[in-house]
């Protein structure tokens, strides 16, 4: 490793709570936020590819990893705020910013909220884009799930659960690198405080009938960030089917799926994964802040996006965005 890729833990408080990130190289800034229950080390590989050339910040969103984990906020809109005010006390104005699934929500949100911090979106099979969720997290839902977290982190009931996870490896019905980063993830819920700020989080965005907030219908307003969808053909959590039907949404929007890959593919190959990130960060210009662009996206909103009603909640809408220079990618 040289100096500029060299991944540093630092810490700031934010509204009176700590958040930890990891923080490498200089440049262009990028933001990589992890998923629920996740944290920023499952960033750790990709961090010192993309330090060659750029400012990576990965936190600890509150609630996760080694930030506080108070009672507080944890919708998506919660999770913008804290994102923007930490970029601010690190004197960072604009990034690239990078979400993988509840990352990935944030992400649209931050970008809905505070578009002149936005200079591109990369959502890496992403929360927010459809109702399937794996059954999993609806059962988790539901009341009564933390005790059934803690009963089943318990002896034997952990024994039981990590063969069951062992069992699924060996007959390939989770990829590999899928099957540890759950394992580690459930593990993480352990501490009761952690359990406590997983089931706000979850509760916030999937009941028991799946995912309750989307920006699918809004996806046309994308059209002035250049956006890339990255995901895995054999994601157990999301299906791929929603970056394929998102993307007659966002036509401009660069697609990338990762044979082989489940629902971290940062993980399954690091060196592909910042490869794909580093080559749409070169071919790209950054989107500029435009109300006037914003207005004309509104007023030329899709006649299905303008009928569509359903009880899913919908993200708030932005201000003005433009880019320069739209996305080149047609997807493959």
């Amino acid at each position: 490793m040289t100096g500029r890729d060299v991944v540093r833990r630092e810490s700031r408080v934010v509204h009176g709570h700590r958040r930890s990130y990891l923080v490498a190289g200089a440049g262009p800034a990028v933001l990589l936020l992890h998923g629920m229950g996740d944290s920023a080390r499952t960033w750790e590989h990709v961090m010192p590819l993309l330090a060659r050339e750029h400012l990576v910040i990965a936190p600890d969103l509150l609630g996760h990893g080694e930030s506080d984990k108070p009672r507080a906020d944890y919708s998506l809109g919660g999770f913008a705020n804290g994102m923007r005010d930490l970029l601010t006390l690190l004197d960072v104005d604009r990034a690239t910013i990078v979400g993988h699934s509840l990352g990935g929500g944030i992400a649209m949100q931050l970008a809905y909220q505070y578009p002149e911090r936005v200079e591109r979106l990369v959502l890496v099979a992403s929360g927010g884009l459809g109702v399937e969720v794996v059954p999993l997290l609806r059962l988790a839902a539901l009341p009564g799930a933390a005790a059934a977290i803690g009963a089943s982190l318990q002896l034997p009931n952990r024994l039981a659960v990590q063969t069951g996870l062992g069992v699924a490896r060996r007959l390939r019905l989770l990829p590999e690198v899928d099957a540890q980063e759950l394992e580690r993830i459930w593990l993480g819920l352990r501490d009761r405080a952690t359990r406590t700020a997983f089931l706000r989080t979850l509760r916030g965005v999937v009941d028991v009938r799946g995912q309750t907030i989307t920006s699918r219908d809004r996806a046309y307003l994308s059209a002035g960030i250049p956006t890339l969808l990255i995901w895995g053909d054999r994601d157990p959590v999301l299906p791929v089917a929603h970056v394929h039907a998102v993307a007659h949404a966002m036509p401009q929007a660069r697609v990338e799926v990762m044979p082989g890959a489940g629902h971290v593919p940062h993980r399954t190959d690091a060196q592909q994964f910042a490869s794909m990130l580093a080559q749409f960060m070169g071919g790209t210009a950054p989107a500029s802040h435009d109300p006037a662009a914003w207005r004309a996206l509104l007023a030329g909103a899709p006649p299905d996006a303008q009928a569509r009603s359903s009880s899913v909640q919908h993200l708030t809408p932005p201000p003005a965005l433009s880019s320069s220079d739209r996305s080149t990618g047609t997807g493959t």
